[in-house]
């Protein structure tokens, strides 16, 4: 009865079945990897976010990438604004997802060198051309409170460095770039500004990072997995199914065979 299983349509059935269970387990693998990461990431954010705030120069210097373990530590600088540099950084959005752009200022530090400070969200201008309205930064000597951030690139953060831009309009926050442009020093990265708070609504501070969603990747996981389990338990219901329909019909076969032939009726 179970001769049906060396047949084409089942041979293909039962090989497709084999070949999704390693692809899925996998599948489960990846999601439950990116798990892992997200927490991972949750307790760096955590722990740097509450770690005592340093000198930026303490953690960054001219021409240094910033590590990963020193994502968003929170760092001080004090000097004073650059504001005739300033840029704005295209295609950034809100808090509540309205497109804009985020004003970023060098700061020239009170012992020397430069780091780029992001000051927050502003509305775009309505022409793409046009630089858009900017609160004025603090002026005289400020001290500047904030999350330190890696430098910017396609690689990282996944926004294409567009070229022929309007002046003073960039893409991405790189402090070598800006180096360039401002022909002088500036340290790796960039601080993510959080005090002095703004005096009016604008500049947007960027909110602080969610350090506790760990998302529904370990849920999707367990989905893959399940559906592994799935495979072998619907295959199995398949092939009794296919036996229960093959003996049915083979039963009444049977009594069709069985049953002896009524004569005819004779004629008038």
């Amino acid at each position: 009865m179970y001769r049906f299983l060396l047949t084409r349509q089942w041979v293909i059935l039962t090989l497709l079945g084999l070949a999704l269970i390693p692809t899925m387990i996998e599948l489960g693998f990846w999601q439950f990897h990116k798990h892992e990461h997200r927490v991972e990431q949750n307790a760096l954010i955590s722990r740097n976010l509450d770690a005592p705030p340093v000198p930026v120069t303490d953690l960054t210097s001219t021409g240094h990438t910033v590590p990963r373990s020193d994502y968003w530590r929170t760092v001080t600088a004090t000097g004073t604004f650059d504001t005739e540099h300033e840029v704005v950084v295209r295609r950034r959005t809100s808090d509540d997802d309205r497109i804009g752009v985020h004003v970023l200022t060098p700061l020239d530090l009170k012992d020397g060198g430069t780091v780029l400070v992001n000051r927050g969200w502003v509305p775009a201008a309505p022409n793409q051309t046009s630089f858009p309205d900017v609160p004025p930064a603090p002026r005289g000597e400020v001290t500047v409170t904030g999350r330190l951030k890696a430098d910017e690139t396609t690689g990282s953060s996944g926004i294409k460095d567009l070229a022929g831009l309007p002046e003073r309009q960039v893409m991405l926050i790189n402090s070598e770039q800006q180096s360039q442009l401002l022909s002088r020093k500036v340290l790796g990265g960039y601080i993510e500004q959080t005090e002095p708070v703004p005096s009016g609504d604008l500049p947007e501070q960027i909110a602080r990072p969610d350090d506790s969603s760990i998302g529904p990747h370990m849920a999707y996981a367990v989905q893959w997995w399940l559906f592994v389990a799935a495979v072998p338990v619907g295959w199995i219901i398949l092939v009794r199914r296919e036996k229960r329909d093959r003996e049915e019909a083979a039963a009444g076969k049977k009594a069709t065979a069985d049953t002896p032939e009524q004569p005819e009726p004779a004629s008038a």
